[in-house]
């Protein structure tokens, strides 16, 4: 029997819906969340995910101030946009869009936002804290990385208990790896990361009665790496050919849908499955940080 699909446009909106609420409760304190977004050149994935970061901060009732900036511009004259943009109270939060040019120097980008208004959660001194936190019901007050904490509500209101499960997380990036294993620890998962250098990858994943795969290979995670009943989420985002498509290509994740589908008890599309709980979180974190300014 296929998996049942876990839909993240549905998840997305309910949740959504709540950050309206929230929105409303606190403009009638005298307080409207801000977030600034902050786009260095003219990448066309960049331009659709800030152009979608400023309609989703629209619908909620987010106040959203878009700079888009020229792609020779200057690292200083990005960082002090970035100090205007601290020193600014009606910005809760800063986003800089990545990719940057490759003259900027991303770290210090990153780390010149406040960590009062790091919305993405990358500031070290927020990475810090979350990475030191043991219990996931004590991370609500930071400001958790998007992409994983994405993951974490799709398991959570899908379900899925997380507690004394055995997790699988196949790759090790800091912006979704590493993180989305220590929310997965903090929810009481059992959990293994898996990387490029992983002994016997099938047979670690195999053990995984959750799986999450976010290495950036189309199609990778397949039928025979997964055993009954898994719950599997697909982070990967991969473009392939496609000549029955009108523009060419087609999106498919990490996970061969179609085999591991007959094997999961659970799955996430792509697209409509992780995806749009990117700026979902994104959304949260701003009305986080407006509720915590003084």
């Amino acid at each position: 029997m296929s998996a049942k699909i876990i839909d993240g446009n549905a998840i997305a909106e309910q949740i959504r819906q709540e950050v309206a609420k929230e929105v409303e409760e606190l403009k009638a304190k005298g307080i409207t969340p801000g977030l600034a977004t902050i786009l260095v050149g003219e990448d066309p994935a960049s331009q659709v995910y800030v152009r979608n970061k400023g309609k989703a901060c629209e619908k909620a009732g987010i106040y959203s101030n878009q700079h888009t900036l020229p792609a020779n511009t200057t690292e200083d004259e990005l960082l002090k946009l970035i100090e205007t943009l601290n020193n600014d109270p009606k910005i809760s939060g800063i986003l800089v869009q990545l990719p940057l040019p490759e003259h900027i120097d991303s770290i210090k980008v990153l780390n010149a936002i406040s960590p009062a208004k790091d919305v993405d959660g990358f500031h070290p001194l927020n990475v810090g804290n979350f990475f030191t936190i043991k219990d996931f019901a004590d991370m609500k007050g930071l400001f958790l990385p998007c992409t994983p904490h994405g993951v974490i509500e799709l398991l959570v209101r899908s379900g899925v208990n997380l507690s004394g499960a055995e997790a699988v997380v196949v790759g090790r990036s800091n912006i979704v790896g590493k993180p989305v294993a220590m929310l997965l620890l903090a929810n009481n998962a059992t959990v293994t990361i898996c990387h490029s250098r992983t002994k016997d990858l099938g047979e670690v994943c195999r053990r995984a009665d959750i799986l999450i795969a976010a290495i950036g290979k189309p199609q990778f995670i397949k039928a025979n790496m997964v055993k009954d009943g898994v719950v599997v989420i697909d982070v990967g985002v991969n473009r392939i050919q496609d000549a029955t498509s009108e523009k060419g290509f087609r999106l498919v994740g990490d996970v061969d849908f179609e085999q591991v589908k007959e094997k999961a008890s659970l799955i996430t599309p792509v697209p409509g499955g992780v995806g749009p709980m990117t700026i979902t979180m994104l959304l949260v974190n701003t009305v986080k940080a407006a509720k915590t300014r003084r």
